[in-house]
């Protein structure tokens, strides 16, 4: 017979197991059913001649040269908010901190930013607590960047956005059912109440507890943005950081001569309507965005289809995967290097503690 304690344990275990197959095993179930789709009614045939006799991979390499100084200035534009709080890690440190998480997302996905924390709070002997704040406010200042690159591209891309859905009048209705559904907007409004009923009635209940901890732990972040000197820079890092990762797509469109096309017909708007769908799908959890991006991208080249010819689902596929691919392949070479040049730092360098 087990005794009560034991029982508590063996449930404690199997709910740990249970979090930890969701946490790491649906990402990696999902990027395999969403490159499974990607790949049905695919001529492999077809996409291998389209990259051997159309890629041209100087273009693509550019784009990989500009992602290494997006990382640059994303290690700039943390060392900031990292020194307002009185952690003074060397930028190479910090350059290597992102080259890390990039990598460890492409295996465990999410884990690459709380690696990143526990390798700059351990290296620097700072409180953890202090580094994982700056990191949350590192990533919702991107996630409040996508959302305002959102609005711009609705903005600037109206009227191919609405031509779009004229051409597609399932999804146009579908789309203004869901809006104009009294249901959606009752749902959110209960939501919204149970929340805060919720919240105010049950402050002390661990789950919550948790929730409201990540929150302050938020606003804190920001708090520091707010008050720290070198906002200015800050800022321009920022607009650094994602103009280079536009222009990193911006240069893989001139990689194949249709999506060159599509990038001349339309301008930068049609890059920018592909750019913020990938960067939107960086959201659902996958292995360093590898399905769901390439969704993004041939969902957002599909607008495009009817102006310009070649521009088939074989023809999206092949750019999206060939793009991907090249991405990903770095990434890994990056992340060779980084776990190599972490494992000599260790080795050559004594650290001394810090005041934070």
């Amino acid at each position: 017979m087990l005794t009560d304690s034991s029982s508590q344990s063996v449930r404690r275990n199997s709910t740990t197991w249970w979090r930890l197959a969701l946490k790491y095993g649906v990402p990696p179930l999902i990027t395999v059913g969403l490159c499974w789709l990607l790949f049905t009614d695919i001529d492999f045939g077809e996409m291998i001649h389209i990259i051997r006799t159309q890629c041209h991979f100087g273009w693509l390499a550019a784009g990989l040269v500009v992602s290494v100084f997006s990382h640059v200035f994303r290690a700039l534009r943390w060392r900031i908010q990292l020194n307002a709080l009185h952690v003074r890690p060397p930028l190479f440190i910090l350059v290597l901190s992102i080259f890390g998480t990039y990598a460890v997302n492409l295996v465990l996905p999410r884990l690459g930013e709380l690696w990143r924390t526990g390798y700059i709070s351990a290296r620097q002997q700072a409180p953890f607590s202090t580094v994982f704040g700056s990191m949350i406010c590192d990533r919702l200042s991107d996630t409040l960047t996508v959302l305002l690159l959102t609005l711009l591209t609705f903005v600037v891309a109206n009227s191919q956005l609405m031509s779009y859905l004229q051409q597609n009048p399932e999804a146009y209705s579908g789309i203004i059912s869901i809006l104009r559904s009294p249901w959606l907007w009752i749902s959110l409004a209960a939501l919204t109440v149970a929340v805060v009923v919720i919240v105010r009635r049950y402050p002390q209940a661990r789950p919550v507890a948790l929730v409201t901890g990540l929150f302050k732990g938020i606003w804190q972040g920001f708090a520091v943005v707010i008050t720290m000197p070198g906002k200015g820079m800050w800022l321009l890092y920022t607009l650094l950081i994602w103009g280079c990762y536009f222009l990193q797509l911006y240069l893989a469109f001139f990689a194949f001569p249709v999506t060159a096309e599509v990038a001349m017909l339309y301008g930068p708007t049609a890059v920018l309507v592909c750019f913020v769908l990938s960067s939107l799908s960086m959201a659902v959890p996958s292995n360093g965005g590898i399905g769901p991006w390439q969704w993004a991208i041939m969902f957002g080249l599909s607008m495009y289809a009817s102006g310009v010819t070649g521009l088939t689902k074989e023809y999206a596929t092949t750019f999206a995967n060939t793009v991907m691919g090249c991405q990903t392949i770095f990434l890994i070479l990056l992340g060779i290097f980084t776990f190599i040049a972490i494992a000599i730092d260790k080795r050559h360098t004594s650290v001394k503690p810090q005041n934070s």
